[in-house]
């Protein structure tokens, strides 16, 4: 049988789902099939009520080298010397960034080695993204005659400024993880054997708190970055009111007063 392309699992003890890209022996570069498997697996884990946190990593040595090269859609032919990339991104690509961006639940990235060309957009799609010291990352479009795409214009210069992004993305260099870290594109660079570890002990500790606050935090934070301080004091009072209203809310504020760990259940 098949190995799947994308694996997902998930212990009954706990409440994150962690899915891990499944092509070791091709530095796990993206195929089309590949890519709807990743959005199915993330979409169905935030659709899952057992599921409070993700964790999205690579098998083997590698996070994501991006999109194979080879896959028939995008792969020039002497019959077929021009590929609609368009075509690519807004049937596959547009649609994962965007399950793994407005994901019910918060999402832990793993980099485990070295992150390429869309890999670098999957990566920073999550909401905290934890790599190995040994790992790198590497636009690398401006060696194919393309430019950085699945979000990755957007979210570079907001991550790490324009000059860098600039930087990054016109001359291509690999970026080592510890300096990614220093620039603010990642949220921490651990030990190469202690990446998976911390990565799942971090999507422990967000599973075990207020799930909708949290998703609701990232999606102000986000929108922040497109609007001034009276919209976000506005979005913020917004967001509040609801919140206050939740059993988290209540349980949260219960538990404290109680001295006791809470017991949070909201999605």
């Amino acid at each position: 049988m098949t190995e799947p392309l994308v694996l997902v699992e998930r212990s009954a003890d706990s409440a994150v789902a962690v899915i891990r890209l499944n092509r070791p022996q091709q530095l796990n570069a993206l195929t089309a099939d590949m890519l709807v498997q990743l959005r199915e697996a993330v979409e169905q884990a935030g659709a899952d009520p057992a599921v409070r946190a993700l964790l999205l990593t690579g098998q083997g040595r590698a996070f994501c080298a991006g999109q194979d090269l080879s896959d028939p859609l995008v792969a020039p032919t002497p019959d077929q010397p021009d590929k609609d990339i368009g075509h690519l991104i807004n049937h596959y690509y547009i649609p994962l960034v965007q399950s793994l961006r407005h994901c019910a639940v918060p999402t832990v990235c793993a980099v485990n080695g070295v992150a390429a060309g869309a890999g670098v957009s999957i990566a920073l799609g999550c909401d905290l993204v934890i790599a190995s010291d040994a790992a790198n990352f590497i636009l690398g479009f401006n060696k194919i005659g393309l430019i950085p795409d699945a979000g990755a214009t957007w979210l570079l210069p907001r991550l790490m400024g324009r000059a860098k992004a600039l930087e990054l993305a016109l001359l291509g260099d690999k970026l080592s993880a510890t300096d990614a870290e220093l620039l603010g594109l990642i949220a921490r660079t651990v030990q190469a054997d202690q990446v998976l570890p911390q990565a799942l002990a971090t999507a422990e500790r967000l599973a075990a708190l207020p799930t909708r606050a949290l998703v609701q935090t990232r999606k102000l934070i986000d929108g922040a970055m497109e609007s001034n301080l009276d919209i976000a004091l506005r979005a913020e009072s917004r967001m509040q009111s609801q919140l206050g209203f939740s059993f988290d809310y209540a349980e949260g504020v219960t538990a404290f007063q109680q001295k006791r760990p809470p017991q949070f259940r909201d999605r």
